[in-house]
């Protein structure tokens, strides 16, 4: 858990502007690297880039990998909110397949293609054991699973507070794209 409290995502503004910051490791960087108080939001970003490339918007630049980037955010939060809230295989209770697949399912399966949904169900036999992902979230400290749970549970809050305001955002400003790979 001490990997996620770590890495904890701050409490949202009144105007739930989310902070370019948090986003910096991704295509995202370079257009805010341009002019960091131009683009200090991720709305100010997509903005931009709608006015600059106008018909081929929202299928390129920052807002696409934004796109792919915040469905994958949405994917772990879905698997992270599945194992807080205690979901699990009563026949396999340390397995968390079927934590991954109704994360994907939710999150990702729709726009996916039959190879890369077929490529999932393969990878799913690689999913770690509940312990051990665990024990990673906790970078190997011993905590019990109720405390990792119960971090996990707090490292939420913020989380998908982030997450739901991108998702809006997208919404709003009509950027969402509903293809599949």
């Amino acid at each position: 858990m001490a990997l996620l409290l770590e890495n904890r995502f701050s409490e949202l503004p009144a105007d739930r502007a989310v902070d370019t910051k948090l986003f910096l490791e991704t295509k995202i960087r370079g257009v805010y690297e341009k002019d960091p108080a131009k683009y200090s939001t991720l709305q100010q970003i997509l903005e931009a880039e709608r006015d600059a490339y106008g018909a081929e918007w929202p299928k390129v630049g920052a807002t696409l990998a934004l796109m792919w980037l915040k469905r994958g955010l949405r994917f772990i939060q879905i698997l992270l909110q599945s194992l807080a809230d205690g979901e699990k295989d009563e026949s396999h209770p340390n397995l968390i397949r079927v934590n991954v697949t109704r994360a994907y399912e939710e999150a990702l399966k729709r726009y996916h293609g039959w190879i890369v949904q077929k490529i999932f169900q393969t990878a799913l036999i690689a999913a770690p054991y509940k312990s051990d992902f665990l024990k990673a979230l906790s970078k190997g400290e011993v905590v019990s699973e109720d405390e990792c749970l119960a971090n996990l549970r707090q490292f939420l809050v913020n989380y998908t507070a982030t997450v739901d305001a991108i998702y809006d955002m997208y919404s709003a400003l009509n950027a969402e794209l509903d293809y599949s790979v």
